[in-house]
């Protein structure tokens, strides 16, 4: 009898055990959040007039990831439009900037934003007038803080008048009305005071159609970090006017205004035409720590950029690859749609 027992109880474990066990495989688990790793994003806070236009702009930025409408640095708590409007609040209207760091640097988003706000005019951009129209950057940690600052500074070297944009760490931020957010895509004829022509449409193509498009050693180049053979490229020794474009997504890069034949073997320029139309990432490959320069939209590799450059033109060295990049001639700027670009060769 005792053994019989023993037998059906160790019968009994065994099943019961395996039912577990079948249960447990086969019922649905529960998704670890820990198996993807979501961005790491960061944020910033810009004010520069009326935010439809701010927003607007910012948000067609590759590497931004949302762009939220609202009111900062104010001295009341969830503030409504009229009361802002009023202009006794305190408050400025203000985008919060999420951006992805490893596309789109907080160096690259100042850049674009000094490039559509006035510094200058004390509580007024185009035709918004009053100090919640003020020109405002608002940050959330001190190293944000000493970049903001460093680019100011370097921007007040083209202006004869002292800049009056505020720099400060974000006090409050409260979400403007629902009306608000993304109001240019609803109201596409609505008021804006920022040119948003200034946001091309530059975009990397697909890899399919690049493939298609390129030849091999522009391929390479621009999608695989390769480097073309020095005093390979017809443009190492091109002197003809006009500029130099992305040969994957035709952003604009260089003029032939800034570009020197500095011995190297690569197409060679002292500095871009626009600095937002860049981007630099360190390079450590081959034993070495290099600056790489790509392109903002395209993300095509470009070269690096060293600091052996004539001492008279910023000492900088645009050291480019000639696959990466395609001419435009003077004469063939304004069909091409490169026109706004026509002042650099008065």
């Amino acid at each position: 009898m005792l053994k019989l027992f023993l037998i059906t109880i160790l019968t009994l474990a065994v099943i019961i055990i395996s039912r577990s066990f079948f249960v447990q495989s086969f019922e649905p688990q529960e998704e670890n959040p820990n198996d993807s790793k979501p961005i790491a994003t960061k944020q910033i806070y810009l004010a520069g007039g009326c935010f439809w236009g701010i927003e607007a702009y910012f948000s067609k930025l590759p590497g931004v990831i949302k762009t939220i409408s609202g009111y900062a640095n104010g001295k009341t708590k969830n503030p409504g439009y009229e009361e802002v409007s009023s202009g006794a609040t305190g408050f400025a209207e203000t985008v919060l900037v999420e951006y992805d760091p490893k596309t789109i640097s907080l160096k690259d988003l100042l850049n674009h934003y000094l490039d559509i706000v006035d510094p200058t005019t004390l509580n007024k951009q185009g035709n918004d007038i009053g100090t919640q129209y003020r020109s405002g950057i608002y940050y959330t940690n001190e190293a944000d803080g000493l970049i903001i600052k460093k680019a100011v500074k370097d921007e007040e070297k083209r202006y004869k008048l002292p800049l009056v944009t505020e720099v400060k760490k974000l006090e409050n931020f409260y979400e403007a009305e629902e009306y608000h957010q993304k109001y240019l895509d609803k109201n596409p004829h609505g008021y804006c005071h920022i040119d948003l022509s200034k946001v091309k449409k530059y975009k990397k193509p697909k890899t399919e159609d690049l493939k298609k498009k390129l030849t091999d050693i522009q391929y390479k180049v621009t999608q695989e970090n390769a480097t073309e053979k020095p005093f390979s490229s017809l443009y190492d020794k091109a002197t003809e006017e006009g500029i130099y474009v992305d040969i994957t997504s035709g952003e604009p890069l260089f003029s032939s205004k800034d570009k020197y034949d500095a011995g190297c073997g690569w197409p060679s320029f002292t500095k871009p035409i626009k600095k937002k139309m860049l981007k630099e990432k360190t390079d450590a490959s081959l034993g070495l720590t290099r600056t790489e320069v790509r392109s903002t939209f395209g993300d095509s590799h470009l070269g690096h950029v060293f600091d052996d450059g004539p001492s008279k033109d910023g000492g900088k060295r645009f050291c480019i690859n000639g696959a990466a990049l395609r001419f435009v001639s003077v004469k063939n700027m304004q069909k091409e749609g490169y026109g706004e670009y026509l002042y650099l060769f008065k």
